[in-house]
């Protein structure tokens, strides 16, 4: 008999199943702030909403619609969650992780994380794109602690290479392919919700942080330890604090999203059958 904490899990793949017949999508995509909008690029077929799933619940971040699209670029299947949940609403790390432990029930083999970051190394401005390399786990808490999320799960799990090799390579491939030039680096995650101070990000830079959110790691951290591989993509929505003059805001994160959606749903476009080969 499943476990209590499988029951949700279990559900959602009846209503996935239910309402969507027999898919098998192999790729999965998590939309972070900003990158809601690019699900209209990606041929959607059919969502379902967040709070139908017990182990999701309703987003709370404006911009995270709180949606499960089933999509069909150039006929693949899909999976999209048009949102996500963070630790810092407060929840717990249950909503946090649960799509991608959906995703593993499913079959999925790959997952792309979007999240929009601030740019703290000097190269990278609003509306770049930085394919993640590496990242730094600063968020004070890990999705991993206490009991084991899935039997799969080693006690221990190696991180030596946290983003696939080669899913990072096919997403500079998409890049080059559609003439879209793609940055690379190292990821800082905070738990947020308040943005950094200009003394913080000074810190980061010498502690070879390129950019900084409060998303991505979490989900990364489990889906690498169910060996599902993982790449990430940040939309550099803004300069980190001591690098403008600019007062920080969330709806200023959003507007520069607004602006580089193109280059994002061309990239996604062009990705996402790619890697949802069966």
């Amino acid at each position: 008999m499943a476990e209590d904490r499988d029951v949700p899990l279990l559900q959602a793949c009846e209503l996935l199943h239910h309402n969507w017949g027999d898919i098998r999508p192999h790729a999965c995509l998590i939309c972070g702030s900003g990158w809601s909008e690019i699900v209209k690029g990606l041929s959607p077929a059919s969502s379902i909403p967040y709070e139908q799933f017990d182990g999701m619940g309703r987003t709370t971040v404006e911009g995270h619609k709180g949606n499960l699209w089933l999509a069909k670029p150039e006929g693949k299947e899909v999976l999209i969650f048009q949102g996500r949940r963070h630790f810092y609403e407060g929840v717990g790390w249950g909503p946090v992780v649960f799509p991608i432990l959906l995703a593993h029930e499913l079959g999925i083999r790959s997952i792309v994380l979007t999240n929009a970051a601030g740019g703290i190394r000097e190269d990278l401005h609003p509306g770049d794109l930085m394919v993640l390399s590496d990242h730094l786990n600063f968020m004070g808490n890990n999705p991993l602690i206490g009991e084991v999320l899935h039997p799969k799960i080693p006690r221990f799990p190696d991180q030596s290479e946290v983003y696939d090799r080669d899913l990072c390579e096919k997403i500079h491939l998409s890049g080059k392919a559609i003439g879209q030039k793609l940055h690379e680096g190292t990821y800082l995650a905070l738990s947020g919700p308040a943005f950094e101070t200009p003394a913080e990000i000074r810190a980061f830079a010498k502690l070879g942080a390129d950019a900084v959110g409060m998303s991505t790691v979490p989900e990364t951290m489990v889906a690498n330890g169910l060996g599902i591989k993982v790449g990430a993509i940040s939309c550099i929505s803004n300069l980190a604090a001591g690098r403008s003059t600019e007062v920080l805001s969330h709806e200023d994160v959003q507007k520069t999203s607004e602006k580089a959606l193109p280059n994002m749903t061309s990239l996604l476009a062009h990705l996402l059958p790619a890697i949802a080969e069966g």
